[in-house]
Order: C-alpha cells, then sequence, then structure tokens
C-alpha cells in the first residue's frame, strides 16, 4: 500500500512513529499530484514544490528533537478554495477574487495548521461554493482522478 492510500490516522502514526518522513509523505503526494492533477484540476494555486519540502523538512527535525505540533504534524493538506489562507491565493472560484490572497487563515485554517499540517494549495470549488458540481471559470470543471 502506497503512502497517499493511509488514512489520517495511519499517516500521523506513521509520521510519529518514524516509519516515514515528512519529506517522504510530501514527495508521494507531490508525485500523485503531478500525476493526476493535469488531467482533473482539482487542486489550484499549488505551492511551490520546494517550498512544501522544505516545511516537511523542518517537521522533520521538530519531530528529531522531540516535538509534534499535533495530530497532522507534517501531513499535506489541500484547503477548499473558499477558506481564507494567509499568502496563498483564495478565489472563492471566483473571476471578482482571481488574485485576492488573504493577510490571515479563517479559523479553520489556522486549526488545521496549529496541529501541524503543511499547507500545500487549495481545492478547487464552484463559484462562492454555489452548486453541486466543482465548475467555475477561473479553473474549469474538476474531474475524478479514480474513475
Amino acid at each position: 500500500m502506497s503512502i497517499v492510500d493511509w488514512d489520517a490516522t495511519e499517516l500521523s502514526r506513521a509520521i510519529h512513529g518514524r516509519q516515514v518522513s515528512c519529506e517522504e509523505v510530501m514527495q508521494a503526494y507531490l508525485a500523485q499530484i503531478q500525476r493526476f492533477n493535469p488531467g482533473v484540476s482539482a487542486l489550484v494555486s499549488l505551492r511551490e514544490s520546494e517550498a512544501v519540502l522544505a516545511e516537511a523538512r523542518a517537521c522533520d527535525r521538530e519531530l528529531d528533537r522531540g516535538h509534534s505540533r499535533g495530530w497532522m504534524h507534517g501531513m499535506p493538506q489541500a484547503i477548499k478554495d473558499l477558506a481564507a489562507t494567509q499568502g496563498l491565493r483564495t478565489t472563492l472560484g471566483s473571476p471578482l477574487f482571481a488574485e485576492h490572497v488573504p493577510n490571515e487563515d479563517a479559523i479553520s485554517v489556522a486549526r488545521v495548521r496549529a496541529s501541524g499540517a503543511i499547507i500545500i494549495g487549495k481545492t478547487n470549488v464552484p463559484e462562492f461554493g454555489l452548486g453541486s458540481h466543482t465548475y467555475n471559470t477561473l479553473f474549469g470543471t474538476t474531474g475524478n482522478a479514480y474513475d
């Protein structure tokens, strides 16, 4: 079973048990994103690979010192493009906010960060989150990578 197939509990246990490094986890997720995302447009506003890998290495160094930020320590996490994410473009799926970069995190994002997650980017959403589909004029339609 691949790292990207583990559920959140398994991943957290493996990271904290030092069975895998945060850097290895990030590399596995980046490879998965590179493999599938171009055809499905599920993830948008992705951060640079080197930046998230540097954060993963920092998380590994923290674990080396016996410090964990929480159960999501070092885990890659994508945030819905509806939630304000400090320093990362947050469009709400709308051309009206195509270049909007929030100065602070929404409380849900702040809590995910506080639990140790590494924000890798945003997930595509319908404009303003309205509708039962995932389509907007900025990023197009989201497909299913596994179907």
